[in-house]
């Protein structure tokens, strides 16, 4: 059986998005050693769909990348549903130089929690992997959070469920959608009173962040 090409991460992708999104020197060698792990592991995981490979940078990492705006403050994360490190370990690459912050991420998934571990170890990233499901983590939960994630996890309405006893400890709120997040917030008010800030990707398409500092169960 013939092995897969090569994957080549575009060098005009990775200039397109550190314009969106810029960073320090530090916090792009970090993201190019994230970037080469994962592009390695791909070729035996799914972490990522393929078809979004080419657009790495933009699609993925610059995605992540611009939550920091919208929280510039937060230094304790908490990512749902990590995954392929999105946005979880971008977080963590680019919180590694703040002295005190952290990321946890939640993987229910071993495969996956292994990756991300592996991510964090050779990035020098400051956070946790936690293997388990969301809901169960969330409820064990005692130490403070100022910022909660998500990006392709569940819908709004799961989100909410997760969330809703962290925001209404102080965290905020920011989760990342697609087209469809008018569909999503319609569902989400039938069960939760909430006041959402949407914000338009930076990276273009149909993309939105999703801001809330308020959930409470109607």
């Amino acid at each position: 059986m013939a092995k897969p090409a090569p994957v080549s991460i575009s060098a005009f992708d990775k200039a397109a998005a550190l314009k969106l999104t810029p960073v320090s020197r530090e916090t792009e060698a970090r993201l190019d050693r994230y970037v080469d792990l994962l592009v390695a592991w791909q070729a035996k995981t799914n972490l990522i769909a393929p078809s979004t490979l080419p657009q790495l940078w933009t699609r993925h990492i610059s995605d992540s990348l611009q939550l920091l705006d919208l929280a510039p403050n937060a230094r304790r994360w908490l990512d749902f549903g990590s995954g392929g490190g999105f946005p979880g370990v971008v977080l963590a690459c680019a919180m590694a130089e703040h002295p005190g912050a952290s990321v946890q991420l939640v993987e229910r998934i071993a495969k996956k929690a292994a990756f991300l571990r592996e991510a964090l170890r050779v990035t020098g990233a400051l956070g946790s992997v936690v293997l388990a499901d969301i809901g169960d983590y969330v409820d064990s939960l005692s130490e403070p959070v100022d910022c909660v994630t998500a990006r392709a996890v569940a819908p709004l309405h799961m989100l909410l469920g997760f969330a809703a006893p962290l925001v209404q400890r102080g965290a905020k709120a920011l989760f990342l959608k697609g087209q469809d997040v008018e569909a999503e917030l319609t569902e989400a008010t039938k069960y939760w009173n909430i006041e959402p800030l949407l914000h338009p990707s930076r990276t273009g398409g149909h993309g939105w962040i999703v801001e809330l500092n308020k959930i409470e169960r109607r």
